[in-house]
């Protein structure tokens, strides 16, 4: 039974997103009513609902037995098969809750912001119904991702959803910055994903076989593991937006912010996070990519916490946020708990989804997305404001919201893989994911501070605008968001809950209950004090317009740019391939075409000058016919007198 649930959670909304790109629209003819978009979204609404309650159905039914797989052999390479089915436990189940949640309240919420938000036009009717159809298909992909028993279908549901994350990027094409935004998320990520092929297919080849069942039990030789593991963490670097395949995740803001709060909380960026703890014996056996990955990971984190300090744009300072928090989950997996990593990883997906579609308000609102234009909408936005301090509070760490327990966790496993050695890579890594953890915190609540001062506080930077809080159908996904974004650490510690459903909760070393207790015992404080930080800067100016991130002095407009990496890469890569790819076309322009249209020209101007010759010699032999004609008759005439 919960394997036939399994193998429907990611075909209900596959098919629907397929059936609702491939299907004809619907005519025309209710564009001033809004049919199109109507019908469209009572039917996403509904597949979404669906696969909600599929994945409620199996995180109910799950049990404690371990692992359910259930598969069938699809097709098969000479002894290398390939097998659909569907490997479940309670990390996939709640995981599946999570993107199905996320996915419904972002279905809804798009029907009235793309409506009223800065992308209405006189169009959004008929561009509404393939929106909606590629969040289905989106969401399945995931769903897919979460399920998957096999390398191979893990695969098809990670591409699907590259695919998607392009189209919905994309969405208005006429907006600035989002076809190249777009494009850019597509082909940064596929450079990782050519890594992620080629680890499955070692692995694969090594194995015998895809299913991950499989995989996991086979005994793999040091090299290839260490080898296929590395390929894999690139196409996690590039999905979960870790160092240097991070750049394409700010950018993608040029994309309606529905689509934001469904890529960056649950969706997409929380795939590699998720692959690594599929494939988590995997790693621990070749602890080299584990060290790697801890690397990685402490960069990412504090290189996202120092960008978002800078950014003036609300969904920027969110983007770079969740590139901070990202590097959270990766630490984790490094140190040796990847249920700390999926614990914050869930906390994420709530509190992250909040403050963007709490975003989406404030720009339908005020018709910016820059802080610098807003101010003073406490007042007038109060539910806007209250959900969003429950999302900043959340990000921040502020007990005993849901990111206090989780982040709290995470910390606990690098403490006690920095002084005791608990973790699997070596002690170093473990402090340095410790030391960055701890910055991160201060520096993400600084941040935190900083965006609700300028978005609420302070008098209106706009005042022509009358800002309020959104209708019914963007305010009741932000306010139902809010109560996970509060309440999910607290789960932690219902043990029996936990243990039903095998909830990723956080070995802590002295633990013996295996539930979440605090850690460093330094969080509650800091959080407090940063959190406050900008609140003092701006009560010291007394200037409510200030800024907080002037404080920054010269390294300002470093950290706005994410110190330069984009111009980095684009010194060291972008332009030495587009370098190569001239270099290349002119080479085929000249050498391969030159070559070929030289001896077709050459064989025409042949051709040419035979049929000249030719053409010539007709008239020439003529003449001589005629000539030797007339010498002959004058000849015989000469004769006849001469007789």
């Amino acid at each position: 039974m919960t394997g036939l649930l399994g193998a429907l959670l990611p075909a209900v909304p596959l098919v629907a997103g397929l059936l609702g790109l491939l299907l004809p629209p619907a005519p025309r003819r209710d564009s001033a009513t809004g049919g199109d978009r109507a019908r469209s979204g009572a039917v996403t609404l509904g597949v979404t609902g669906a696969a909600g309650a599929l994945a409620l159905a199996v995180a109910l039914l799950f049990t404690v037995d371990g692992p359910t797989e259930t598969s069938a052999t699809w097709v098969d390479f000479g002894g290398l098969a390939v097998t659909l089915g569907v490997r479940l436990d309670g990390a996939a189940a709640l995981v599946a809750v999570a993107v199905a949640a996320v996915a419904l309240a972002v279905q809804v919420y798009s029907i009235g912001y793309l409506r009223r938000g800065p992308h209405d036009d006189v169009d959004v009717d008929h561009r509404y119904p393939p929106y909606a159809a590629q969040i289905s298909l989106f969401t399945g992909a995931m769903l897919l991702v979460v399920v998957a028993g096999d390398l191979i279908m893990l695969l098809v549901g990670w591409e699907v959803m590259g695919l998607c994350s392009y189209l919905l990027i994309a969405h208005d094409r006429r907006l600035a910055g989002a076809p190249a935004a777009a494009m850019k998320a597509f082909l940064v990520t596929r450079v990782g994903d050519v890594g992620f092929l080629l680890g499955i297919a070692l692995l694969g080849v090594s194995t015998g076989s895809f299913r991950i069942a499989d995989v996991l039990a086979h005994d793999h030789s040091g090299a290839t593991l260490t080898a296929a593991g590395l390929l894999l963490l690139a196409g996690v670097a590039g999905k979960s937006a870790q160092f240097p395949l991070h750049t394409w995740l700010p950018d993608a803001m040029a994309g309606p912010t529905p689509i934001s709060a469904l890529i960056h909380a649950a969706t997409m960026v929380a795939a590699g996070v998720y692959a690594v703890a599929r494939l988590y014996p995997l790693f621990t056996a070749a602890p080299v990519t584990l060290t790697v990955l801890g690397v990685l990971g402490a960069i990412t984190l504090l290189l996202g916490a120092l960008a978002a300090t800078a950014q003036d744009d609300i969904k920027r300072v969110l983007a770079w946020s969740t590139v901070s928090q990202l590097g959270y989950m990766t630490g984790a997996l490094a140190v040796g708990s990847p249920s700390a990593a999926l614990f914050h990883l869930l906390t994420h997906a709530a509190f992250k989804a909040l403050l963007f579609l709490a975003a989406g308000a404030v720009i339908h609102a005020v018709g910016t997305t820059l802080m610098s234009e807003m101010g003073g909408l406490r007042r007038s936005m109060p539910v806007t404001f209250w959900c969003t301090v429950v999302g900043l509070g959340a990000l921040a760490g502020v007990p005993p919201l849901a990111g206090f327990w989780s982040k709290d966790g995470v910390l606990s496993v690098a403490e006690s893989a920095a002084l005791e050695g608990t973790g699997p890579a070596p002690s170093w890594v473990g402090w340095i994911v410790w030391i960055a953890g701890l910055i991160g915190v201060a520096v993400t609540a600084w941040y935190a501070g900083r965006l609700l001062l300028r978005a609420f506080f302070g008098a209106p930077r706009l005042p022509l605008v009358q800002p309020h809080d959104p209708p019914a159908v963007l305010r009741w996904p932000v306010l139902l968001l809010a109560v996970p974004a509060a309440l999910l650490g607290l789960v932690g510690f219902v043990g029996a809950f936990a243990d039903r459903l095998r909830f990723p909760t956080v070995p802590v070393a002295g633990s013996e209950d295996g539930l979440v207790h605090l850690g460093p015992g330094v969080l509650l404080p800091l959080a407090f004090l940063l959190f406050g930080a900008a609140l003092v800067t701006l009560g010291w100016r007394r200037d409510p317009a200030a800024d907080p991130a002037a404080a920054l002095g010269p390294l300002r407009p470093v950290f706005a740019s994410a110190f330069r990496l984009d111009d980095v890469q684009r010194t060291l890569v972008v332009r030495p391939v587009r370098a190569l790819a001239r270099a290349a076309r002119t080479s085929d322009e000249v050498v391969v075409d030159g070559a070929v249209e030289g001896s077709g020209r050459a064989a025409s101007g042949l051709g040419a000058g035979l049929a000249a010759l030719h053409r010539a010699a007709l008239p020439r032999a003529a003449a001589g016919v005629l000539a030797g004609a007339l010498l002959i008759g004058l000849a015989a005439a000469l004769v006849g007198v001469n007789r």
